[in-house]
């Protein structure tokens, strides 16, 4: 969660993140491994003869290649709200595809609703009928956090 104060006065930005613990180049050296570890066992079987492991460790790393590139190109994904005069403006960036939406300040709600099926607590921007979700990457903790900051910029008098 990355948190700014914009140029202009009375501007506030929040930056939410999945929490990408390896960048690209050490998920491709975890992969590396994992497929070099792999080949390395099911060769040792196969010339005891145990041949019929290598397609399933072909497999298996097939497999685990797709869920590598999965978290790749998921890693980029972001959501920011930023709230300058009487906007308020949430962007969402989701495998290369952003949406944007735009609220009135002064009419902008924020909303904490209990998660479906026992599930942490969706956080939310609500107006004139519209309601946007936020905080997908946050903990439960932040999302508290989160919503009381939004509370209080949107309070802030922007008059300055």
């Amino acid at each position: 969660m990355d948190r700014a104060y914009g140029e202009e006065p009375h501007s506030f930005v929040l930056v939410s993140r999945h929490n990408n613990s390896l960048s690209q180049s050490g998920r491709n050296a975890v992969l590396v491994s994992f497929v070099l570890v792999s080949l390395a066992i099911s060769l040792a079987f196969a010339l005891h003869g145990a041949w019929m492991i290598l397609p399933f460790a072909g497999a298996e790393m097939a497999l685990l290649y797709l869920a590598f590139r999965a978290i790749g190109r998921r890693a980029g994904d972001y959501e920011s709200i930023s709230i300058c005069g009487d906007r308020v403006l949430i962007e969402r960036w989701e495998t290369g595809r952003p949406t944007r939406a735009e609220f009135n300040r002064f009419w902008a709600q924020v909303v904490v609703q209990p998660g479906r099926l026992g599930g942490a607590d969706v956080l939310a921007l609500r107006s004139h009928g519209r309601e946007v979700e936020f905080g997908r990457y946050l903990t439960p903790e932040q999302r508290a956090q989160v919503a009381q900051t939004l509370k209080q910029q949107l309070r802030r008098d922007c008059r300055g």
